[in-house]
């Protein structure tokens, strides 16, 4: 008997001024080792299986209101491609997203094609810069998001398969794959997935996403930077400087993109252990990221030893040679929110440099 052949929906979509087609292709085979031979072939995926996006599953992820399938939310450099809903939902069908979660995606790429992302950059750098979604409010819990032990790990779908739809949209839309679209040098784990959610339970203070002025019921950040780098303390004194002083130390060095680049930004994502500590004794997000701008600092002799090139605020090139720098020019640039489960450890994330992090509703 003959093989049915099954429709699937195209990941990949035109560029601005293509020309149209119905981006509908035949399969004859839909099983795991076909569709993943035939990704190989079309230059799509991750490398890894992955869900045929078939006309039935694309669908149900556009969800009632199929009239908005080919409204365009983003043209993604440095391909130029139409991130489309249909475009969207095609490559949260492939990451295996449960439906519901496509409003959570739409809104992470609105957030990359921000002018502030400066997503070409990102894309173009030899850096291993990865887009980090962090879901925020009421979708935490309706959509099954993990925020709390291993949000950075594996285990839960929807962290996994949201983080991972936006890398497929980044290698299908905008073109960032290894070589010609991405110039990273080395890579790094946090391209295949990266994607966490704020602990609302164990945030002592108000919620990460009305601390940036955006009040809605569910909202994302977008930030590019490096993989978390853990910090911990293990102390049960109760001392906000202990715990930072940590930070502060990871933060200072002249490895990460911050210390020739001082308007690039820190994301401090502290443990809810860590961050009750700290909170107990009275600080508040701010009087963190005061103490973290006046801890975390090198003197400028190693700066200037170095870097020929830093991009630095005028007060910053005036310092002498034996003044103390600090990592960012201003403690705004640094952005505390809590997630994860038990233990006393936190992380900092590093940020590519040339880029800022935005916030958005849901």
């Amino acid at each position: 008997m003959a093989q049915q052949t099954r429709q699937v929906v195209s990941s990949e979509p035109n560029r601005v001024g293509g020309e149209p087609d119905d981006g509908i292709f035949e399969l004859a085979d839909e099983t795991p080792e076909a569709l993943l031979r035939w990704c190989d072939e079309m230059g799509w995926g991750d490398g890894l299986p992955v869900v045929a996006p078939t006309a039935e599953r694309v669908q149900e992820m556009l969800g009632p209101d199929q009239s908005r399938a080919g409204e365009c939310i983003g043209v993604l450099p440095p391909r130029m491609g139409r991130a489309t809903w249909r475009v969207l939902a095609a490559n949260a069908v492939m990451a295996g997203c449960p439906p519901g979660h496509l409003p959570v995606l739409a809104a992470a790429v609105r957030a990359l094609s921000h002018e502030d992302m400066n997503l070409r950059g990102v894309n173009a750098t030899t850096h291993p810069v990865a887009p980090l979604v962090i879901v925020h409010g009421q979708a935490v819990d309706d959509l099954n998001f993990n925020a709390e032990a291993g949000t950075f790990g594996p285990g839960c779908r929807a962290n996994a398969s949201l983080g991972r739809a936006l890398r497929l949209v980044l290698l299908q839309v905008a073109g960032a794959r290894p070589g010609a679209g991405d110039a990273s040098t080395q890579g790094g784990p946090a391209k295949y997935a990266y994607c966490i959610a704020e602990n609302a339970r164990a945030n002592p203070w108000e919620s990460y996403a009305k601390h940036c002025g955006v009040v809605s019921d569910s909202a994302v950040t977008v930030t590019c930077g490096e993989a978390p780098h853990n910090f911990h303390d293990m102390e049960r004194k109760a001392d906000p400087g202990r715990i930072l002083d940590k930070a502060a130390s990871v933060m200072a060095t002249l490895g990460s993109n911050n210390a020739p680049i001082s308007t690039a930004e820190f994301f401090v994502v502290l443990g809810p252990e860590h961050a009750t500590t700290i909170a107990g004794e009275g600080w508040s997000r701010r009087d963190v990221q005061s103490y973290l701008f006046e801890r975390a600092r090198l003197p400028v002799r190693l700066f200037r030893q170095a870097f020929e090139n830093m991009a630095l605020r005028p007060w910053e090139h005036a310092l002498p040679e034996d003044a103390a720098k600090p990592m960012v020019s201003h403690p705004d640039q640094i952005r505390v929110l809590v997630a994860g489960g038990a233990g006393k450890h936190s992380s900092v994330i590093p940020s590519w440099g040339m880029t800022r992090s935005v916030c958005m509703a849901v």
